[in-house]
């Protein structure tokens, strides 16, 4: 059992950054992984990125990529997502989530995790 906690978010003004953190308390060792989603009002969640706790490998969505970067603090067993250049669009509540997987770690649909955080608020707006 994995249990996930999200902090970090706000108001940012357009082209602003933000950075948001999920801390994960349990086990986290093995084939486990861990992701960013994101969900504005009346659209559905929408995948951001991911990461594979073992060796910090990541993968990104494409409307994020170059903007959006995913970091770890091990000892804390934190994730971290670095967003800069923030827009409008990327205004959602921010879920992290969490899962063990065989195979790939590519993991882009939210059915796939089995942990969740409680979601942190992004708002870009000027």
């Amino acid at each position: 059992q994995v249990q996930l906690v999200e902090s970090g978010g706000g108001l940012v003004q357009p082209g602003g950054s933000l950075t948001l953190s999920c801390a994960a308390s349990g086990r986290t060792s093995g084939n486990y992984a861990m992701a960013w989603f994101r969900q504005a009002p009346e659209k559905e969640r929408e995948f951001v990125a991911a990461m594979r706790w073992s060796d910090g490998a990541t993968y990104y969505n494409n409307p994020v990529k170059g903007r959006f970067v995913l970091s770890r603090d091990n000892p804390k067993n934190t994730m971290y997502l670095q967003m800069i250049s923030l827009k409008p669009e990327d205004t959602a509540v921010y879920y992290c989530g969490g899962t063990y997987y065989s195979g790939s770690y590519y993991l882009p649909m939210d059915e796939q995790y089995d942990y969740w955080g409680q979601g942190t608020q992004v708002t870009v707006s000027s």
